[in-house]
């Protein structure tokens, strides 16, 4: 197991008992990363404490910030000399040591017997939390019919009331809201509702499912419904896997109306064809019985269905694809035909995410004999807006240009004068708020490293002199922290540090080795900017030889390079 709990400024350290000390965590890049051995952390251990020791230092001041540099390395090496702390981290990380109860399991236990403890006080931590959770989710939908904007002859245009001005209205709505409540571990209870109006005419209905998960391997559940559209439904489902790729699913319901009791079933059963691709299979009976087969392959940039169905009153063929660009805003573009009985539609469109929490998407849908529509969808967190704009009822190459460019053309002048400003102001608020909030942390962990730097000087005398008698590895000037163009009007300078001796001060055998972590843990280094992208850039010498480096902030670094030795 390794000591990747002291890593970077996240480590082991930041537990309560010695939360006083940041300079903990500084000390993994002397404890050869993730994989050292007990001799390895002791030989690092003895490496620090020759540097940090209060009796190689007469002056009174350095004397004292030596003391205290000297016991916090101390009580690091006992947390790493514990098996069973080192253990808890390197499996579950600095979470793993905030559950409550490790006080009370038996010492000496095996990683595996320590997995099995976490899972356990996880699972309780999980059950005081779950009166908690109520995962609310909404869809609204508002159905808008533009139509007059394209099909509206002349003449009607030269009578109408009004100038002219083409009418624009809303025919349908749709609301529906559902919320969870979790009974027990095993046992949720789902409360749903809705409302639809269309053409002045509407109703609603209202859900109740209780669900029961009976193993690792399935669950059942029971629904209840009632409404003034439909009457009083009774339904039961089943889930059920199979084997490790195949599962299946069975739902049966009841519905009651003044014309009867109406019953229908549905079967579905799926299996894993390879890693990215699901076959679908699911028979239909009732008043739209049907039987559909549908093939999906989803992988990390594209996604492809491939679907048939035969049934009463529709049968179709479908056709569609999804390309996922790997960006910072997870932009999708997508296609598909679907052909049938009903007649043919093509759809195309996109969609991206706009902030942390919204997605915006925007698909144009060609058929005949539908026409033209627009069809705007915003996801804001669990709540869904959806926008469906019926644009013409024939296939207008005017309707189709502006359903095309006007969402995208809408869509960039909103992003660049409303959504961009915002997020940026919403980042440096961020920001702002992170740097106050840390102030008194930096100021600490400055006077920290500067102490550090002082305490290094004699070691680092001793290592120069020792790496220029045989050529080896000198650091002339480093610099860390946030670096500025050449054309930028900001000083340079106010955004860096000067690591110059803490660097020299980890040369050993004419080697440097920085492991995959922040800098601003290492033995004299602190964070200048907080929340700001930061990276080392050093010049150093090595065989005669001058030699210059830019590395990223959590980025590896080995020196010499393989290429300068």
């Amino acid at each position: 197991m390794g000591c990747a709990l002291l890593n970077g400024t996240q480590g082991l350290l930041d537990m309560p008992s010695i939360h006083q000390s940041s300079h903990l965590s500084s000390t993994v890049y002397l404890f050869y990363g993730p994989q050292a051995t007990q001799e390895e952390l002791k030989s690092s251990y003895r490496r620090l404490c020759m540097l940090y020791h209060p009796d190689k230092h007469r002056d009174p001041e350095l004397k004292r910030q030596a003391e205290q540099l000297f016991t916090y390395v101390h009580q690091a090496y006992e947390v790493l000399s514990d098996p069973q702390s080192r253990a808890i981290y390197d499996i579950f990380g600095k979470k793993g040591l905030e559950v409550e109860g490790w006080e009370v399991v038996e010492r000496k236990r095996t990683p595996a017997e320590i997995r099995e403890e976490y899972e356990r006080l996880q699972r309780e931590r999980d059950e005081r939390r779950l009166q908690q959770r109520t995962n609310p989710k909404g869809t609204i939908s508002v159905g808008i019919d533009a139509t007059d904007l394209f099909d509206r002859y002349e003449e009607d245009f030269e009578d109408a009331p009004g100038g002219g001005f083409p009418h624009i209205d809303i025919n349908r709505m749709h609301i529906s809201q559902s919320i969870e409540a979790p009974l027990t571990t095993s046992d949720t209870a789902v409360l749903s509702g809705s409302l639809s109006t269309r053409n002045g005419n509407g109703g609603g209905n209202i859900n109740l499912c209780v669900r029961r998960v009976t193993s690792a391997r399935g669950w059942g559940e029971l629904e209840f419904a009632a409404g003034d559209i439909r009457g009083p439904l009774f339904g039961m489902k089943v889930f059920r896997n199979v084997t490790a790729r195949c599962f299946v699913t069975a739902q049966w319901g009841l519905q009651f109306s003044s014309h009867g009791v109406r019953p229908s079933a549905t079967t579905m059963m799926a299996r894993h064809l390879d890693q990215n691709t699901m076959g679908y299979l699911q028979w239909r009976w009732g008043s739209q019985s049907a039987m559909t087969t549908s093939i999906v392959r989803d992988t990390k940039t594209s996604h492809f269905t491939l679907a048939l169905q035969l049934g009463v009153p529709h049968s179709y063929l479908m056709m569609s694809y999804q390309y996922k660009f790997q960006d910072e805003d997870q932009t999708k573009v997508k296609g598909s035909i679907k052909t049938g009985f009903f007649g043919t539609v093509v759809e195309y469109g996109a969609e991206r995410k706009i902030s942390r929490h919204s997605v915006l998407a925007a698909t144009v849908s060609i058929g005949v004999p539908q026409g033209v529509s627009l069809k705007i969808r915003l996801n804001r967190a669990s709540q869904t807006y959806l926008f469906p704009i019926h644009l013409t009822d024939q296939i207008l190459p005017s309707a189709v240009f502006y359903a095309t460019v006007g969402p995208l053309a809408i869509y960039l002048a909103v992003q660049k004068l409303i959504i961009m400003p915002y997020v940026r102001a919403q980042k440096e608020q961020e920001l702002e708020k992170q740097k106050e909030d840390s102030a008194s942390e930096i100021a600490r962990r400055k006077q920290e490293a500067e102490a550090s730097v002082l305490l290094m000087q004699e070691s680092v005398k001793r290592i120069i002199d020792a790496e220029e008698s045989k050529m080896g590895l000198i650091i002339l000037n480093a610099w860390y922290g946030k670096f500025v163009s050449d054309n930028s009007q900001k000083p340079e300078r106010a955004k860096v540090i000067d690591v110059t001796v803490p660097l020299q001060c980890l040369v050993k055998d004419s080697k440097l080795t920085l492991t995959e972590a922040s800098k601003a843990g290492l033995p004299g280094f602190y964070d200048p900017c907080v929340g700001e992208e930061k990276s080392l850039k050093l010049l150093y010498q090595f065989r005669g030889a001058l030699h210059q480096v830019l590395s990223g902030d959590t980025e590896p670094l080995r020196l010499p390079k393989q290429f300068h030795s």
